[in-house]
């Protein structure tokens, strides 16, 4: 927890119980559904939640924006940033009903009162949109962008000067030049290490793709 609170201060009572909460609450969940690998457990506020957070270290998101978490696994990135953002909707969806059970006991253990979930893939969403898609190491970006781009909202004229435009926000990691390439898109990119100097975030880092 100390990791967390090295690079952010304006946390609430609510929100730091909530973040303190999620050690225990992992831990107990990964002995029944294996969500989190054995050996990062121990890591978890580094490698899973700052790792989530560096996603709000880059971009601001607007009370009452929708964000999908596409394949979300266990729940990151999505449950700490709807820890960070309280007023923001977050749709977490996973094609693994275990994971998402996962999501749903923590969510309801802490009082995160701002996350649904979906049990599907995500390309078999028809009738939603969101204002932006984010992803943590799920798929090559160019799937990432072709599942994501029908999803999300056209351009938000309401948002406030430091929110992005609707777009796809993931988290990657090594080089990047080849997916990047063959994606086709041209995606706005931030090194995690330089909004965190921690050697785990070497060659880390967050692409955005507005729409």
């Amino acid at each position: 927890m100390e990791i967390i609170l090295k690079y952010f201060a304006d946390f609430t009572d609510t929100q730091l119980k909530q973040l303190e909460a999620l050690d225990a609450l992992y831990k107990d969940w990964n002995e029944k559904i294996n969500v989190i690998s054995r050996k990062d457990i121990g890591s978890l506020y580094e490698k899973h939640v700052l790792h989530s957070l560096s996603i709000a270290a880059a971009y601001n998101f607007d009370a009452g924006n929708t964000v999908l978490d596409l394949g979300c696994g266990g729940g990151f990135p999505g449950i700490p940033l709807a820890i960070f953002f309280p007023e923001v909707q977050f749709h977490m969806v996973d094609s693994i009903a275990k994971k998402l059970k996962v999501v749903e006991e923590v969510a309801n253990a802490i009082g995160l009162k701002n996350i649904t979930t979906q049990h599907t893939r995500v390309e078999a969403i028809k009738d939603k949109k969101f204002d932006y898609v984010v992803s943590r190491a799920v798929a090559p970006l160019k799937d990432l962008w072709r599942w994501s781009k029908p999803i999300i909202s056209k351009n938000n004229a309401q948002r406030s000067e430091d929110t992005p435009a609707p777009g796809l926000i993931c988290l990657k990691g090594g080089d990047l030049a080849l997916e990047i390439q063959q994606s086709g898109t041209r995606p706005y990119i931030t090194s995690i290490i330089d909004l965190f100097p921690e050697p785990y975030f070497e060659e880390k880092y967050i692409l955005y793709v507005p729409k």
